[in-house]
């Protein structure tokens, strides 16, 4: 029986900076490792602490994982200073996922902001791996400034897929871009989308994830159909800690993906 407690081995196997203060990690793990795409796990630095990932890697690739995460705490501080080949622990996968075979036939439209954009590259994987079986994938994605963008390189290619639609804005421009200037909220008008069969996933920090939700439901989607990735503080990752509760939920465990229509009567629910 597999202890739920234990890490496996990983390794650094390399390290991409995307951004000043967020870096990849291609983690090489000891034994297969299967997850579902919105799922997280404990990455472990053993004797020091662990905290919590969303991976950003394609979900069908069981000898690797990719997390993407940005220097925001004493664990995360430590994981940007270590170099390749460093081992740490994987403990997981835990939690609830994006049912994908209820997005299928349908319009997904994806919205991003800043390092939301981390786990949310792991769904869009996924669908990719089976484009044939949605309608369209559109996705919306913001950050701070260009040089806060992630995966540059990777969004052009995904752009240029069938059955793809991607726009990109920034809070603040500088000389070199020639994209839009604004809000996320401000790219999610004209939609290539049809509200009767289009769901949306929104993931990225908790002012814009409010903001984007009360965007999409004025313009017609359902709280049912709207998606949202609550990652909070999952400290234990298997409900016990409590640190992650929202109203009766545990995100932990009962997330972190949640419907709005859920979640929608909680109070404070972006806190």
């Amino acid at each position: 029986m597999k202890n739920i407690y234990k890490p496996i081995e990983a390794t650094i196997e390399d390290i991409i900076v995307e951004t000043p203060t967020i870096k990849t990690f291609v983690l090489k793990t000891s034994e297969s490792f299967e997850f579902k795409t919105g799922q997280f796990v404990e990455l472990t630095l053993p004797g020091i602490g662990e905290a919590p990932f969303t991976p950003s890697s394609d979900p069908n690739v069981k000898e690797k994982l990719d997390v993407t995460m940005m220097n925001a705490g004493r664990v995360t501080s430590l994981l940007h200073n270590i170099p390749k080949n460093t081992s740490l622990g994987i403990r997981g996968p835990y939690g609830k996922g994006y049912p994908l075979e209820q997005f299928e036939g349908k319009d997904v439209l994806i919205v991003g902001g800043g390092v939301g954009l981390a786990p949310l590259r792991s769904l869009i994987l996924a669908l990719f791996a089976r484009i044939d079986k949605y309608n369209k994938v559109v996705l919306r994605y913001g950050a701070r400034t260009p040089e806060d963008l992630l995966y540059k390189e990777l969004i052009p290619r995904w752009s240029r897929k069938k059955k793809v639609d991607v726009f990109t804005t920034v809070d603040v421009g500088d000389s070199s871009w020639k994209g839009n200037v604004g809000l996320v909220t401000t790219i999610l008008k004209d939609l290539p989308v049809d509200l009767k069969k289009a769901i949306s996933v929104v993931c990225g920090p908790p002012i814009m994830m409010k903001f984007v939700t009360l965007k999409l439901l004025d313009l017609g989607f359902s709280p049912k159909d709207i998606y949202l990735s609550m990652e909070k503080n999952m400290s234990c990752g298997l409900g016990k800690c409590g640190h992650c509760r929202i109203g009766s939920y545990y995100v932990c465990r009962d997330g972190p993906v949640f419907t709005y229509d859920i979640l929608k009567d909680i109070p404070d629910i972006w806190e």
